[in-house]
């Protein structure tokens, strides 16, 4: 009788074990152009998930997406690379990730100006830089979705950055967007033009969030830029979001 009791209640245990939430799995992979400060970007966004319950791999080389073990079963990307070359296998690796379900969340150049030639990497992001006119300039930025969670509780606000002017895809979800004065650049034929700035979008199974802000680590001192971008990475790996800041 008393062994049945405690076969029970090893067989609850262990039922209780398989039964809990497995850890998720966040890749950051960083490198490119060091003028987007890719090093201090993952050093600022790798703790942070960790303190969120991520299991963090950080790898400063693109063959990371072609790991197949470690690609199979993440579910946040974090791209911070400016201005390189992605060969097949890379590829590959990241394509068949994201849409299966990986989330990928980045900013900046550093997921927006990664392959300047490679199409289908575009395609799978929603948008790639041409244009900063002006260089570091003031500019506001609009928050046009207020009751989205990415951006819910937070007003308008303003950067001194790079204003980056983006060709974008159409079947973007824009959240906030950045009106272009003309005044900078040399380029007055933009004057007026609204450019979306903070959006998301899906791609097979894969949510896809992107901003343009992010020039360097620096601007995350911006406590609204900060915020978006920890809940964009939530957004995308399917997480409740829990504001960690409001100015609205």
């Amino acid at each position: 009788m008393s062994t049945v009791k405690k076969a029970k209640t090893a067989a609850s245990k262990t039922t209780k074990t398989v039964a809990s939430k497995p850890t998720k799995k966040a890749l950051i992979v960083w490198g490119g152009w060091d003028g987007h400060t890719p090093k201090p970007c993952a050093d600022l966004f790798a703790p942070w998930l960790e303190s969120k319950g991520f299991q963090v791999v950080v790898s400063d080389t693109l063959d990371a997406y072609a790991d197949k073990d470690q690609m199979k079963d993440v579910n946040l990307i974090v791209p911070i690379w400016t201005m390189g070359e992605l060969k097949k296998e890379q590829w590959a690796g990241l394509n068949e990730a994201v849409l299966n379900g990986a989330g990928l969340a980045g900013w900046h150049g550093g997921m927006c100006d990664s392959f300047r030639t490679h199409t289908s990497y575009q395609f799978m992001t929603g948008g790639q830089w041409v244009a900063h006119p002006g260089n570091i300039i003031p500019h506001q930025i609009n928050i046009t979705a207020p009751d989205d969670p990415i951006v819910k509780g937070l007003k308008d606000f303003e950067m001194v950055s790079e204003q980056y002017y983006m060709h974008t895809d159409p079947s973007n979800e824009a959240l906030a967007t950045t009106t272009f004065s003309g005044k900078h650049g040399n380029c007055p034929w933009i004057k007026g033009t609204v450019m979306p700035y903070v959006w998301k979008r899906t791609y097979g199974k894969g949510r896809v969030f992107y901003t343009a802000l992010g020039h360097v680590a620096a601007d995350f001192k911006v406590p609204e830029a900060m915020e978006i971008v920890k809940r964009g990475m939530q957004w995308a790996a399917r997480e409740r979001i829990k504001p960690e800041y409001t100015s609205a």
